[in-house]
């Protein structure tokens, strides 16, 4: 075959006749930026990505689709090429329907990396799994069981079959961590020197213990309850997340070095100034226990409980006495936790009034299946007027 020579970037180059730019430079080791070769796109210079600049010809040439020519001299990085190149990148970029970052990673509050704790967990790797997950959320076997996961919602295999189990499978891995022989422990940074108090020992505060505890700094949670945890401990029911679960996960924060100090509560065992003078930093986390109000004429009665405060009862122990009808005024998750908690409570008739129709409930439809399950009676389309009393009082 015929040979011709061929200067790029000052060196003298000998290719065949009918090779193009591409294929000269490529041969002898000169990087021409392309998208020839991805399997996805056909090869006549549609990316514009290797354009370069030839002497004797005005327009730049897509290094290729254009053949050699015997003698012609070629540049690949003058300025005019970037300026070129960077402008076919972002015509590209402007016409691109695909993702960066997965949906599932997108829609999760805490962005963290989904694919990549799934891929460990399918590797059969539930440690490293645990330490991707542990980047974002530090509690994943309590979080897997409860979290709402917008991630399913919108996992992209839902368009192919179903979502996949993203929750589950976070509190699977955690699981089989918290079992193991040698559990997942971050490293801890050396010692800062400062001081930080954190009001409060739910999610929020834990969380907040956690990633200032790994960064060197020595943390003090204040929680006036008996155990930490809060609305994980004494707001969501055993069946949905085990509390000896929630305390191995304490434990593991604890260890880290975190002081936790439970039954202080703040202006009445301590003061806030007590607690900003011993501190270099302060965070208030300390949640909303106060339930919603039904605004309806009669709710001051005895036998009126808000979910939170049942739920809370419950979850210390206590029994409250129910009778045998239970109405569960709401369609959330914690309307679900309340009428399935008041089924397990003894009572022979539990219902559930929603002011909406089930698609419209903010409870997930597991859950609404569940409690049909149970035994727990729907009223849709429904909202109270009035509770009515008797002379002493009591529903």
């Amino acid at each position: 075959m015929e040979q011709i020579k061929i200067t790029i970037n000052g060196r003298e180059l000998t290719g065949s006749r009918g090779e193009t730019i591409l294929n000269i430079a490529a041969a002898n080791g000169i990087e021409i930026p392309n998208l020839c070769y991805n399997g996805n796109l056909k090869i006549y210079g549609a990316c514009g990505l290797c354009l370069v600049e030839a002497e004797g010809m005005p327009k730049l040439l897509r290094a290729c689709a254009t053949v050699a020519n015997d003698g012609m001299v070629v540049s690949t990085e003058t300025d005019r090429v970037k300026r070129a190149r960077k402008i076919a990148m972002e015509l590209l970029m402007s016409d691109h329907e695909g993702d960066c970052k997965g949906p599932c990673h997108l829609n999760c509050p805490a962005r963290t990396d989904i694919q990549g704790y799934l891929k460990q967990i399918a590797m059969g790797n539930d440690r490293e799994a645990v330490r991707i997950i542990k980047e974002k959320i530090p509690i994943p076997a309590s979080i897997g069981r409860v979290c709402p996961h917008p991630c399913e919602s919108n996992c992209r295999r839902r368009l192919v079959e179903e979502p996949l189990s993203i929750a589950f499978l976070k509190a699977f891995a955690a699981d089989q961590d918290l079992a193991s022989e040698n559990p997942f422990t971050p490293v801890v940074a050396p010692a800062t020197g400062k001081k930080v108090a954190i009001i409060g020992g739910g999610p929020a505060g834990l969380s907040a213990a956690y990633y200032l505890c790994l960064a060197g700094h020595a943390v003090t949670i204040y929680e006036a309850m008996p155990e930490m945890g809060g609305m994980l401990r004494y707001g969501i029911p055993e069946y949905r997340l085990p509390k000896s679960v929630l305390r191995k996960e304490v434990e593991a924060i604890a260890k880290l070095g975190v002081e936790m100090k439970n039954n202080v509560k703040v202006g009445q065992d301590i003061t806030f100034e007590d607690i900003k003078a011993n501190a270099d930093a302060v965070l208030v986390a300390i949640g909303a226990w106060k339930g919603s109000n039904i605004r309806c004429k009669g709710e001051e009665l005895d036998g009126v409980l808000s979910g939170i405060d049942f739920l809370r009862e419950v979850n210390m122990g206590a029994r409250p006495d129910l009778g045998k009808n239970v109405a569960v005024v709401g369609g959330g998750n914690t309307a679900m936790d309340a009428c399935r908690t008041a089924v397990r409570c003894g009572a022979e008739n539990v219902y559930v009034v929603y002011r909406r129709t089930r698609a419209e409930a903010p409870a997930e439809d597991i859950e609404i299946e569940e409690a049909i399950e149970e035994g727990v009676q729907f009223l849709f389309l429904t909202n109270p007027d009035e509770i009515i009393g008797d002379e002493n009082g009591k529903v």
